[in-house]
Protein backbone atom coordinates (compact mmCIF):
# COMPACT_ATOMS: atom_id res chain seq x y z
CA UNK A 1 0.00 0.00 0.00
CA UNK A 2 1.30 3.43 -0.91
CA UNK A 3 1.40 6.10 1.74
CA UNK A 4 -0.44 8.95 0.08
CA UNK A 5 -3.19 11.28 1.17
CA UNK A 6 -5.71 8.95 -0.49
CA UNK A 7 -3.88 5.63 -0.89
CA UNK A 8 -5.18 2.66 -2.81
CA UNK A 9 -7.89 1.03 -0.76
CA UNK A 10 -7.93 -2.52 0.51
CA UNK A 11 -11.69 -3.13 0.53
CA UNK A 12 -13.02 -5.93 2.68
CA UNK A 13 -16.67 -4.90 2.41
CA UNK A 14 -19.21 -6.57 0.18
CA UNK A 15 -20.49 -3.29 -1.26
CA UNK A 16 -23.10 -0.88 -0.02
CA UNK A 17 -26.79 -0.36 -0.66
CA UNK A 18 -27.08 1.46 -3.96
CA UNK A 19 -30.85 1.27 -3.95
CA UNK A 20 -31.34 3.39 -0.85
CA UNK A 21 -34.05 5.99 -1.34
CA UNK A 22 -33.04 9.54 -0.46
CA UNK A 23 -36.47 10.61 0.79
CA UNK A 24 -37.69 12.64 3.71
CA UNK A 25 -35.46 12.60 6.79
CA UNK A 26 -36.74 10.17 9.45
CA UNK A 27 -38.67 11.38 12.46
CA UNK A 28 -36.81 11.27 15.77
CA UNK A 29 -38.38 10.50 19.15
CA UNK A 30 -36.84 9.34 22.41
CA UNK A 31 -38.23 9.12 25.96
CA UNK A 32 -35.79 9.45 28.85
CA UNK A 33 -36.37 8.40 32.46
CA UNK A 34 -34.73 9.55 35.65
CA UNK A 35 -34.71 6.04 37.17
CA UNK A 36 -33.82 2.58 35.88
CA UNK A 37 -36.45 0.33 34.27
CA UNK A 38 -38.45 3.28 32.95
CA UNK A 39 -39.42 4.60 36.35
CA UNK A 40 -39.59 8.09 37.81
CA UNK A 41 -39.78 11.36 35.97
CA UNK A 42 -39.82 11.07 32.19
CA UNK A 43 -39.87 13.35 29.17
CA UNK A 44 -40.17 12.90 25.41
CA UNK A 45 -37.64 14.50 23.05
CA UNK A 46 -37.62 14.96 19.28
CA UNK A 47 -34.48 17.09 19.14
CA UNK A 48 -31.16 17.52 20.89
CA UNK A 49 -30.70 18.33 24.56
CA UNK A 50 -27.38 19.85 25.63
CA UNK A 51 -28.02 19.56 29.37
CA UNK A 52 -30.71 17.34 30.88
CA UNK A 53 -30.48 19.28 34.14
CA UNK A 54 -32.05 22.24 32.35
CA UNK A 55 -35.14 20.03 32.01
CA UNK A 56 -35.26 19.31 35.73
CA UNK A 57 -33.51 15.90 35.66
CA UNK A 58 -30.59 14.91 37.87
CA UNK A 59 -29.53 12.19 35.43
CA UNK A 60 -30.84 9.75 32.83
CA UNK A 61 -30.89 6.11 33.93
CA UNK A 62 -33.11 4.46 31.30
CA UNK A 63 -34.11 5.29 27.73
CA UNK A 64 -36.76 4.23 25.23
CA UNK A 65 -35.91 5.12 21.62
CA UNK A 66 -39.05 5.10 19.48
CA UNK A 67 -37.76 6.64 16.23
CA UNK A 68 -34.36 7.37 14.72
CA UNK A 69 -30.82 6.90 15.97
CA UNK A 70 -29.33 9.03 18.74
CA UNK A 71 -26.03 9.51 20.52
CA UNK A 72 -25.90 10.11 24.26
CA UNK A 73 -23.04 11.75 26.13
CA UNK A 74 -21.68 11.29 29.62
CA UNK A 75 -21.53 15.05 30.30
CA UNK A 76 -23.48 18.11 29.25
CA UNK A 77 -22.72 19.95 26.00
CA UNK A 78 -22.08 16.65 24.19
CA UNK A 79 -18.85 15.85 26.04
CA UNK A 80 -17.37 12.68 27.53
CA UNK A 81 -18.18 9.06 26.75
CA UNK A 82 -20.48 8.44 23.78
CA UNK A 83 -23.35 5.94 23.68
CA UNK A 84 -25.14 4.96 20.47
CA UNK A 85 -28.91 4.69 21.02
CA UNK A 86 -30.87 2.89 18.32
CA UNK A 87 -34.53 1.96 18.27
CA UNK A 88 -35.38 -0.10 21.34
CA UNK A 89 -35.38 -0.09 25.12
CA UNK A 90 -32.44 0.53 27.44
CA UNK A 91 -33.61 -0.24 31.01
CA UNK A 92 -30.30 0.57 32.68
CA UNK A 93 -26.89 2.08 31.93
CA UNK A 94 -25.08 -1.10 30.89
CA UNK A 95 -27.65 -1.74 28.14
CA UNK A 96 -26.05 1.06 26.12
CA UNK A 97 -22.57 1.48 27.63
CA UNK A 98 -20.80 -1.10 25.44
CA UNK A 99 -19.22 -2.90 28.42
CA UNK A 100 -16.97 -0.02 29.33
CA UNK A 101 -13.90 -0.81 31.39
CA UNK A 102 -15.04 1.65 34.03
CA UNK A 103 -18.43 2.33 35.56
CA UNK A 104 -20.43 5.07 33.83
CA UNK A 105 -23.98 5.67 35.03
CA UNK A 106 -24.34 9.18 33.70
CA UNK A 107 -25.94 10.54 30.55
CA UNK A 108 -26.36 14.31 30.59
CA UNK A 109 -26.85 15.28 26.92
CA UNK A 110 -27.89 13.69 23.63
CA UNK A 111 -28.69 14.48 20.00
CA UNK A 112 -30.11 12.74 16.91
CA UNK A 113 -27.79 11.17 14.33
CA UNK A 114 -29.42 12.66 11.26
CA UNK A 115 -27.20 11.02 8.66
CA UNK A 116 -27.54 7.43 9.93
CA UNK A 117 -28.37 5.09 7.04
CA UNK A 118 -27.83 1.38 7.60
CA UNK A 119 -28.33 0.54 3.92
CA UNK A 120 -26.03 3.26 2.61
CA UNK A 121 -23.02 3.72 4.87
CA UNK A 122 -19.43 3.79 3.69
CA UNK A 123 -16.15 5.03 5.08
CA UNK A 124 -12.41 4.55 4.62
CA UNK A 125 -10.16 3.78 7.56
CA UNK A 126 -6.45 4.59 7.48
CA UNK A 127 -3.51 3.08 9.27
CA UNK A 128 -2.00 6.44 10.21
CA UNK A 129 -3.06 9.99 11.01
CA UNK A 130 -3.87 12.47 8.23
CA UNK A 131 -5.20 9.72 5.93
CA UNK A 132 -1.80 8.09 5.47
CA UNK A 133 -0.65 4.48 5.26
CA UNK A 134 -2.69 1.43 4.38
CA UNK A 135 -6.43 1.88 4.06
CA UNK A 136 -9.63 -0.14 3.81
CA UNK A 137 -13.16 0.59 2.73
CA UNK A 138 -15.81 -0.22 5.34
CA UNK A 139 -19.41 -0.68 4.24
CA UNK A 140 -20.66 -3.49 6.48
CA UNK A 141 -20.52 -4.61 10.13
CA UNK A 142 -17.22 -5.99 11.42
CA UNK A 143 -17.14 -7.58 14.91
CA UNK A 144 -13.36 -7.98 14.47
CA UNK A 145 -11.37 -5.82 12.07
CA UNK A 146 -8.29 -8.01 12.40
CA UNK A 147 -10.29 -11.13 11.56
CA UNK A 148 -11.43 -9.35 8.39
CA UNK A 149 -7.84 -8.57 7.39
CA UNK A 150 -7.05 -5.21 8.99
CA UNK A 151 -3.36 -4.84 9.77
CA UNK A 152 -3.52 -3.55 13.35
CA UNK A 153 -5.66 -3.05 16.44
CA UNK A 154 -5.45 0.71 15.82
CA UNK A 155 -6.88 3.15 13.28
CA UNK A 156 -5.12 6.47 12.70
CA UNK A 157 -7.77 8.41 10.76
CA UNK A 158 -11.10 7.95 8.98
CA UNK A 159 -13.10 9.47 6.16
CA UNK A 160 -16.87 8.88 6.32
CA UNK A 161 -18.29 9.16 2.81
CA UNK A 162 -21.94 8.50 3.66
CA UNK A 163 -24.01 7.38 6.62
CA UNK A 164 -22.78 6.89 10.17
CA UNK A 165 -20.80 4.24 12.06
CA UNK A 166 -20.06 3.37 15.66
CA UNK A 167 -16.48 2.24 16.28
CA UNK A 168 -15.55 0.23 19.37
CA UNK A 169 -12.29 -0.06 21.23
CA UNK A 170 -12.44 -3.87 21.46
CA UNK A 171 -13.69 -6.77 19.30
CA UNK A 172 -17.31 -7.82 19.63
CA UNK A 173 -18.61 -4.24 19.83
CA UNK A 174 -17.23 -3.66 23.33
CA UNK A 175 -15.42 -0.83 25.07
CA UNK A 176 -15.44 2.86 24.35
CA UNK A 177 -17.70 3.98 21.53
CA UNK A 178 -16.91 6.58 18.88
CA UNK A 179 -19.71 7.85 16.63
CA UNK A 180 -18.48 8.73 13.12
CA UNK A 181 -20.82 10.75 10.90
CA UNK A 182 -20.54 12.03 7.35
CA UNK A 183 -22.11 15.32 8.47
CA UNK A 184 -19.54 16.03 11.21
CA UNK A 185 -16.14 17.46 10.22
CA UNK A 186 -17.31 16.94 6.61
CA UNK A 187 -16.76 13.26 7.34
CA UNK A 188 -13.02 13.76 7.89
CA UNK A 189 -11.49 12.53 11.16
CA UNK A 190 -7.83 13.12 10.42
CA UNK A 191 -6.58 12.30 13.93
CA UNK A 192 -7.91 9.93 16.56
CA UNK A 193 -8.27 12.85 18.95
CA UNK A 194 -11.02 14.16 16.65
CA UNK A 195 -13.21 11.19 17.55
CA UNK A 196 -14.49 12.79 20.75
CA UNK A 197 -13.52 14.54 23.95
CA UNK A 198 -13.11 11.12 25.62
CA UNK A 199 -10.69 9.76 23.02
CA UNK A 200 -7.39 8.71 24.60
CA UNK A 201 -6.20 5.97 22.24
CA UNK A 202 -6.35 5.10 18.51
CA UNK A 203 -7.39 1.56 19.40
CA UNK A 204 -10.36 0.45 17.24
CA UNK A 205 -11.12 -3.26 16.82
CA UNK A 206 -14.76 -3.48 15.72
CA UNK A 207 -17.04 -1.26 13.63
CA UNK A 208 -20.69 -1.40 12.64
CA UNK A 209 -23.21 0.72 10.76
CA UNK A 210 -25.72 2.66 12.84
CA UNK A 211 -29.34 1.61 12.45
CA UNK A 212 -31.73 4.48 11.74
Amino acid sequence: MQKTSRPSMMGFGMGFGMGYGMGTAPFFKMVVFEQEHFQGKCQEFTNECCNIQDCGFDNIRSVRVECGAWVGFEHHDFQGQQFVLERGEYPHWDAYSGSLAYHVERMMSFRPIYCASHQCSRMIIFEKENFMGRSAEVCDDYPSLQAMGWCSNEVGSMHVQCGAFVCYQYPGYRGQQYIMECERHSGDYQHWRNWGSHSQTPQIQSIRRIQH
